[in-house]
């Protein structure tokens, strides 16, 4: 993987990949951006329906790489053009989401309210711009950094952990907790939004090496079912499955706690939550009486099964239950 930090670097690693026709998927937010591509896609919706992923391969007819600019949902929807086509994935993230380190991606069945996705993306590179996250309002600039975070939370104990994810997952969540804070003081602080962008991308390499858990599993079938913020979520799902872990997860979850300069893990990751507004899945919308379907679905979800302690879909419920 290539990675860069500054957008003058786009066109040095198209170059270097050999691109010379991309096809920028973006949303519309970002489709007037300067950038040394051949075409430009600006369809991408929350959540990567499967109509705007058809859209985009559609879009991508004579392109020979692409270029995914935005939050997790552009890059999805970049990945998943990618694995259908073949075509090779330069990811430019405007968020702390992390998905531009991992070849799996989403995708939103929105009439039936499930999200599902796959595997199987060509990724290229990576160019890390903090410029581009200063206007990041501060929901999405929290919720997206709480994404990272349980990023490096569930690295640390999901199946197949290993020492190469540890390490990311350990200097991530340093930098996260450190920076986060400062950053949603003064949304403008470009210093302090380069130091957490540094954070997410240690969290989103730890991700890629590893995996996800519960808290994740929890998080992506709630957003499928009801469309809400991916980051949002994670931030109220997390302290939960941190909880459940604990008598199976006790050591790495108290390197987390250690490496955040707290020693209490969970207590701090509700603190940091609860800097960007969230705390229960009520306020997110999310009705009670449906949480033993929402537990259904998350219980076959691969973090679910990754998890290090098994998770039936009564306990699943009842953890949905403590954050409600």
């Amino acid at each position: 993987m290539i990675v860069r930090w500054g957008l003058g670097q786009v066109g040095d690693v198209l170059g270097e990949i050999g691109s010379e026709r991309p096809l920028l998927v973006t949303s519309p937010r970002w489709s007037a951006l300067e950038l040394p591509v051949a075409s430009r896609f600006d369809g991408v919706r929350p959540h990567v329906p499967r109509g705007s992923v058809e859209e985009a391969a559609r879009a991508a007819e004579g392109a020979d790489a692409l270029v995914g600019l935005g939050g997790g949902s552009a890059i999805d929807t970049a990945k998943a053009v990618s694995a259908a086509t073949g075509l090779l994935v330069v990811s430019v993230p405007t968020t702390y989401a992390g998905a531009e380190w991992t070849p799996f991606f989403g995708i939103r069945d929105e009439a039936r309210g499930v999200k599902g996705g796959g595997g199987g993306a060509r990724l290229a590179g990576i160019v890390y711009e903090p410029r581009l996250t200063l206007d990041l309002p501060r929901a999405e600039t929290a919720g997206t950094a709480m994404n990272a975070l349980a990023h490096c939370a569930e690295t640390l104990y999901v199946d197949g952990h290993n020492d190469v994810g540890d390490a990311h997952a350990l200097a991530g969540a340093r930098l996260i907790a450190q920076w986060l804070p400062r950053v949603l003081e003064d949304r403008r602080d470009a210093a302090a939004r380069t130091r957490l962008l540094e954070g997410a991308a240690e969290a989103g390499a730890a991700l890629g090496a590893a995996g996800l858990g519960l808290g994740h599993a929890m998080a992506q079938a709630l957003g499928g079912r009801y469309g809400l913020p991916h980051g949002a979520l994670n931030a109220v799902c997390l302290p939960a499955a941190l909880r459940f872990n604990l008598p199976v997860a006790d050591e790495p979850i108290r390197r987390l706690g250690a490496t955040m300069g707290a020693q209490d893990a969970v207590a701090r990751v509700e603190e940091l939550a609860r800097l960007g507004g969230f705390a229960r899945l009520r306020d997110l919308g999310v009705p009670e009486d449906e949480l033993d379907e929402v537990a259904e679905l998350a219980a076959v979800r691969a973090g679910a099964k990754a998890n290090p302690r098994a998770a039936s879909p009564a306990e699943i419920a009842e953890l949905l239950r403590s954050v409600w």
